[in-house]
């Protein structure tokens, strides 16, 4: 899988990706998807329509045309690339797929963003091969940031699951003065970088709501050597953070003993530089005590200007999510 994959899935249901309209959900919906679990095989099992399938698919095309759906993201984000999975579709998934993005307000209506021409949508991957049953992986270049996608499959078929990879970008509302949760990935935050995510990925941290279950946070293995473990985000918005909140829910004999929370405030920083030693962090929450299967709340003892955040838990263990309380600077 390419490398893209590392990245935030941001049309994930579980971010709040969904999909507004589909032109065809004959045999499937199209909110299969987005759904996070992989999809599965129902041997045997029909519907009054036809075979039962873990996906969205529409009716064998008759006319000229293809299918196609609308997708609104999650968050704003530039996106990296697309897995198009047609697993279990064999013999009836799409022969091609493209997709379309564009950046409109949250509320725009579905049915007018459908009926919007090129002064709207950018073609940001052209018709592409797709494989049955196979994790079809795509590469997107556009620079741009989306809120919206179309899914076009060529000319009809089924398709599994979307998995749309990118960079959250900064909510255009994010503007100096406005208190924020500086961390959250659906305000543009981003956890770059991490020593270790064995049991949980890191991306978890900055979801939004509360984690569902342990695995629904970020977990490292267990160290059996010095050091500990740390994880690194990029703010939102440069800003000041006055209150830190770490929430250690569902982690009961696995949680961290013990935290500690720095910031740097440092412009076009790569993940190398802010973890290679040459950057100055200043620490707004020295080391404190960490109960299992809790939330705690504390209040930053410096504010100070900031574009990252890095935590580091001791030694090891597990942070359901982190969130930073604060106020855009810039």
């Amino acid at each position: 899988m390419s490398v893209f994959t590392d990245l935030v899935d941001v049309a994930s249901e579980r971010l709040g990706g969904t999909v507004l309209l589909a032109n065809d959900e004959f045999f499937a919906p199209a909110e299969n998807l987005l759904k996070p679990a992989k999809p599965v095989w129902k041997e045997g099992d029909y519907t009054d329509r036809g075979k039962w399938m873990d996906g969205w698919e529409s009716r064998r095309r008759r006319t000229p045309g293809h299918d196609w759906c609308l997708i609104r993201l999650g968050c704003r984000a530039v996106v990296r690339g697309v897995v198009v999975d047609t697993a279990f579709f064999r013999g009836n998934h799409p022969e091609a797929c493209s997709i379309d993005a564009c950046a409109v307000d949250h509320d725009t209506d579905p049915a007018r963003l459908a009926q919007a021409g090129p002064e709207v949508w950018q073609e940001i991957l052209p018709p592409a091969p797709l494989e049955g049953d196979q994790q079809n992986s795509f590469p997107i270049t556009a620079a741009l940031s989306f809120t919206h996608l179309r899914l076009n499959i060529h000319p009809d078929g089924g398709v599994a699951r979307l998995r749309v990879y990118g960079e959250p970008a900064r909510d255009p509302r994010l503007v100096p003065g406005v208190p924020a949760d500086l961390a959250a990935l659906t305000n543009g935050g981003l956890v770059i970088a991490c020593s270790d995510m064995s049991f949980g990925n890191r991306h978890h941290l900055n979801l939004p709501g509360h984690s569902t279950h342990m695995g629904d946070g970020w977990e490292t293995r267990r160290r059996r050597g010095p050091g500990n473990d740390w994880s690194i985000l990029r703010l939102a918005a440069r800003g000041a953070i006055d209150t830190i909140e770490i929430d250690t829910d569902h982690f009961k004999g696995n949680a961290p003993e013990s935290a500690i929370v720095d910031v740097c405030d440092i412009r076009d920083a790569s993940p190398e530089r802010l973890t290679g030693g040459a950057v100055e962090w200043v620490t707004i929450l020295p080391r404190t005590p960490l109960e299992p299967d809790s939330r705690h709340l504390y209040s930053a003892t410096r504010i100070v200007p900031a574009t990252h955040a890095r935590l580091s838990i001791f030694p090891d263990g597990g942070i359901a999510r982190l969130r930073l309380l604060g106020k855009v600077v810039g």
